[in-house]
């Protein structure tokens, strides 16, 4: 995840549908940042189709955490599946359940796989189309406390070093908050501590993945 990953906005649901030989697999797909809201999710969603054969469950989560599940389905035809659409699309904090309702027809094994990556892909498609996707990048907030004098040559500043303001509290001095892509706050740190004859007037904060 260090270069970033998609993510649903929150409190969105994706869907996608497809249908086999008479069995329809839905999926549904919602923004998750822990298990235990992946697995509210999977309650939801088994609830909400409680009339179904099989609620395949998988989700991945940007610490690098994830869990799949066949719910009932030969090992290795549907939670797996459904899961590698969600890696290979950069998805991550993303929970999906794929639906099953039997049309009658066995599929077998390959016939499975093919469904539920389809079902799945349909998801992602559908988050796409309806703009639901966001990007996450890792990124570094630092604070400075500045004289109103340097207020403009530093906000300057700022840009040119590719980051933004997010925050300015005007008191006796200024304070800004400012973002910046991990990394892209050395150079913005380096021509402060310049600015100010070597004095430290930045607060540098731990990445962490946010829009921006």
């Amino acid at each position: 995840m260090a270069e970033g990953y998609l993510t649903l906005t929150a409190g969105a649901e994706a869907t996608g549908e497809f249908v086999d030989r008479r069995s329809r697999f839905i999926a549904q797909m919602r923004h998750v940042t822990s298990e235990a809201e992946a697995t509210a999710f999977i309650d939801e969603v088994r609830s909400r189709h409680h009339d179904a054969r099989h609620n395949v469950p998988a989700w991945v989560l940007s610490d690098g955490r994830e869990r799949c599940s066949d719910d009932g389905e030969p090992q290795r035809t549907a939670g797996m599946p459904t899961l590698e659409v969600l890696r290979g699309a950069g998805l991550a904090d993303v929970c999906c359940v794929v639906t099953r309702y039997f049309g009658g027809t066995l599929l077998g094994p390959g016939g499975l796989v093919r469904a539920y990556e389809a079902a799945t892909r349909e998801a992602v498609s559908a988050a796409q189309r309806d703009a639901l996707l966001v990007r996450m990048t890792a990124v570094t907030r630092v604070t400075c406390v500045i004289p109103y004098s340097a207020y403009d040559r530093v906000t300057r500043l700022v840009s040119d070093c590719g980051g933004k303001v997010k925050d300015s509290v005007f008191a006796e001095d200024v304070q800004l908050t400012c973002a910046f892509l991990a990394g892209d706050e050395e150079r913005f740190v380096a021509s402060m501590r310049e600015l100010a004859n070597g004095e430290d007037l930045c607060l540098v904060g731990q990445p962490t993945f946010t829009e921006f």
